[in-house]
């Protein structure tokens, strides 16, 4: 793991305001370059900016309620949204036309994630279930179910072979795809994100008693606490910065919060929305990050 950073070396300054949604901004994501970013939200569409230039670039609408989580494939050509219609989905980047609509979810859809080559999609529900669908076949019946959650499953990370997942029943769940193998971690406290470090040793669950915890992904062995923010109510993100030095995530009051990694200290705190802050992102290489707000904006931070 790299070493502290200083506080100022932490992204603070606002570098652009991304205004354009109505209404609740869901999530924000960077694109793998982190040249661009996309964000969901309550009113429906999806949105493509430049966030360093601060441009709106394209808006996809189809969906039929809210949208609450969008990633983009490696290559930038495709994107996977999913929402409160139970749907998921997959649209060509370029003309905006949906590709497919994939079903099956019985109840809105949380998170949703490509595979490294963009040719499987996974997503997860209110269902309880965890669905994986396949891009390049024209069926829309999932290729697998996991359906041994026992409440609502909020966030999916994955890896080569494995398919992690995190859940209101308390629950870190990590799948094997090739043994067939199931490892739970029990957090003994609803889950409402799930992300991974860097070097793929760790996993951050976001927890609705208010903490951030960190499990070594070999072991199941909690790492560390994070505490001082606000999340009881939203599912809100969390990730590590591109160094893996610091966490960081939001918070119900509209902060921002960054701990340092080994000893779990508060380095950094300040206010970046005038409501809660639904999602952040991490620039890929840079010291930037990005943030979204139940106030209806993106926001940019520099140092």
């Amino acid at each position: 793991m790299a070493t502290s950073a200083k506080k100022g070396e932490l992204p603070r300054k606002e570098a652009t305001v991304l205004k354009g949604h109505e209404g609740s901004v869901l999530a924000v994501r960077f694109n793998g370059n982190g040249n661009y970013c996309l964000s969901c939200g309550k009113d429906r569409t999806v949105r493509l900016w430049n966030p360093h230039r601060g441009i709106h670039i394209k808006t996809y609408k189809s969906h039929g309620r809210e949208v609450r989580d969008v990633h983009t494939s490696p290559d930038n050509s495709k994107l996977i949204s999913c929402g409160g219609d139970r749907q998921v989905f997959y649209w060509d980047v370029e003309s905006g036309r949906v590709i497919r609509k994939f079903r099956g979810h019985d109840s809105e859809v949380n998170s949703v994630k490509f595979n490294e080559f963009a040719s499987v999609v996974i997503s997860a529900g209110y269902d309880q279930s965890v669905r994986a669908w396949d891009c390049r076949s024209h069926s829309t019946e999932p290729i697998q179910i996991i359906d041994t959650f026992t409440d609502s499953v909020m966030s999916v990370c994955l890896t080569k072979s494995e398919i992690i997942a995190g859940s209101v029943d308390g629950t870190v769940r990590t799948f094997d795809i090739r043994m067939g193998r199931e490892m739970v971690d029990d957090l003994g406290h609803p889950v409402n994100c799930i992300s991974m470090s860097n070097d793929g040793n760790c996993i951050l669950a976001s927890c609705l008693d208010s903490t951030l915890r960190l499990l070594d992904r070999s072991s199941g062995e909690l790492l560390q606490e994070y505490k001082g923010h606000i999340c009881k109510s939203f599912k809100m993100d969390c990730c590590l910065t591109n160094s893996d030095a610091h966490i960081t995530g939001g918070s119900e009051d509209g902060s921002i919060y960054f701990w340092d990694l080994v000893d779990a200290s508060v380095i950094l705190k300040f206010r970046a929305h005038a409501s809660v802050v639904t999602s952040v992102s991490y620039h890929p290489k840079d010291n930037c990050m990005l943030t979204s707000s139940v106030d209806g904006t993106v926001r940019m931070w520099k140092t």
